[in-house]
Order: structure tokens, then sequence, then C-alpha cells
């Protein structure tokens, strides 16, 4: 197996796409220092049994690399909901990856695909569905990187998973913060992943947008706030 070399990632106002329908966790937002969270949490565990629901397994994140305040739930959230259910690129389900698109249009054909995945699993019918929010944020990282033109096909294969993972988990394990590799959905688009919270910073709310599902793929997204709705051609 090849190993990527590291590069230097500067990406000031990169995107990341997300589900609307998850609130933020006030832990996150308004306790300012990390180190103080474990004992809130069992106080809290006393009145609310819950709670772990909504914060997910905060274990997951080494403390020193726990984030907290404005946005941090936008963060925090990939590494402490993880699911074998829901396996990504780089991570069979058993660690998080905060997945971020270097420009709106990459990180927006990437959740365009993932969902109509979905929608495509479930037999959804025709038409406009779930609601969407564009967090902005800057990355700053050294990341193993997979740009380099025919070194890593296998991995950065548009259907299959696996090898990408095990190099994936194979750098993580040896101290990786994470991988920059060419978007296979946008052509020219480059995309990160992220192995730990405190590598994007100044996360802030972007734009709300709702996509309309055709029974076969994403074909268009819609402005919320303008109402303005643009096409898209998928890669079929």
């Amino acid at each position: 197996m090849a190993t990527p070399v590291v590069s230097p990632v500067h990406w000031p106002g990169a995107a990341r796409i997300i589900r609307s329908r998850f609130p933020p966790v006030d832990l996150f937002e308004d306790i300012a220092d990390p180190a103080d969270w474990p004992l809130l949490i069992a106080a809290e565990m006393k009145t609310n049994p819950r709670l772990m629901e909504t914060i997910g397994k905060l274990d997951l994140v080494p403390a020193q690399r726990r984030v907290a305040g404005p946005g941090a739930s936008w963060l925090m959230a990939p590494f402490t909901h993880v699911s074998r259910d829901r396996p990504s690129r780089f991570s069979e389900g058993s660690y998080g990856v905060l997945y971020v698109g270097r420009e709106f249009d990459t990180a927006l054909l990437e959740t365009m695909h993932h969902h109509a995945r979905f929608m495509a699993a479930t037999g959804e019918a025709p038409g406009w569905t779930s609601q969407f929010r564009e967090i902005v944020l800057d990355v700053d990282a050294m990341l193993h990187d997979l740009r380099p033109p025919g070194w890593f096909v296998t991995e950065l294969s548009p259907h299959h998973y696996g090898a990408a993972q095990k190099l994936a988990m194979e750098l993580r394990r040896n101290g990786s913060d994470g991988l920059v590799y060419p978007s296979v959905r946008h052509a020219g688009g480059e995309c990160a992943g992220l192995f730990f919270p405190d590598l994007a910073r100044n996360p802030r709310q972007g734009r709300h947008l709702d996509y309309y599902w055709d029974g076969k793929h994403v074909t268009l997204w819609r402005d919320a706030q303008s109402r303005a709705v643009f096409r898209v051609v998928p890669d079929r």
C-alpha cells in the first residue's frame, strides 16, 4: 500500500452541507471548557437519562481535541454520532470523519449524490425533500494527500470504499489528522476528510437548501431564503 505524502491544507471559507433537522447541542455551544463536560454530563444524567442520545459518544473524541463555543455542534457531531450502519469513504463506522468541500459546488454535488442513494434505497416518491444547511468553516491542517494523479485510483473509487477505509484506518492508527483528495462527484473539486474536530474552526451558518428528487436523481436545489431554483445535471 502506497503511503500518501502529507500536505498543508489551508481552506478559508470551505463548505459542509448537513441535514437541518439536528438542533445544536447546548453542552458544545455554551460551555467554553471541554474539560468541564464529563462532570456536567454526569450531573445532568441524573435528571435527563436521554442526554447521551443528544450528545452521542463523547469518548470517541480525545479530550484535548474537543472544541466548544458557537457552532461547535457542527464540528463535534460527526465524531460523536457514529454507527457501523452508516459507513463512509474513510470510516467503516467505528469512528467519525468530518467531510468538507473546498468550494460550495463540491459539497453540493457530494451531498446530492449521497442523498439520491438514500432516496433510491428507501423508494421515496418524487418531490422536494429534506432541508439542508450550508456550514462555512475554515480548515487548517496537515493532511495525507491523495490528489497526485494516478496514485490512489482504488481508494478513490466512486462506488467501493473498502480500500479507502483500509488506508484511512491505518493512517489514523499511526497519528494522521486526515486526508485531502479529489472529489469523485465534482470534476476539479477537492475534499478533505478530517479525523478530529479541532482541524476546522470558525463554523458559521450559510444557506438553507432544499433538494428535489425526481425518482432517480436529485436534479434541482433551491435556496430556501431567496426561493431561487438551480438545476444540476447528475453524474450518471
